[in-house]
């Protein structure tokens, strides 16, 4: 079981940025995935982007062309890049090691986002 440890995150207005950061030693060497999700109050889980051990990354349709995924495998990081962000994006955001193998990890303590004028 790998750990995750998550930061970033904090209080924007509209349209404002921020950067979330995932750090999940050894997940490169271990060729996994990390994905992320989020969880606004009272709402369900959904997922927002990932990244699969082939590379590629993925991206919810809200995401897309706002959000940006980008992996530095040299420090077992992943950088989750919110832009344009809006209220509808608050929420808790939280990421996770998945795969075969050994490539799985509990959810990190979560990264708060409230987005508000």
């Amino acid at each position: 079981l790998l750990q995750v440890e998550e930061s970033g995150g904090g209080s924007v207005q509209p349209g404002g940025s921020l950067r979330l950061t995932c750090t999940a030693p050894g997940f490169a060497s271990k060729g996994c995935g990390i994905t992320w999700y989020r969880q606004a109050d009272g709402q369900r889980r959904e997922w927002v982007s990932n990244l699969r051990d082939s590379g590629i990354i993925g991206y919810a349709d809200f995401a897309k062309g706002r959000f940006t995924l980008v992996a530095d495998k040299v420090k077992d990081t992943v950088y989750l890049q919110l832009n344009n962000l809006q209220p509808e994006d608050t929420a808790v955001y939280r990421c996770q090691v998945y795969g075969g193998g050994t490539c799985h990890s509990d959810w990190g303590q979560g990264i708060p986002v409230a987005v508000s004028s």
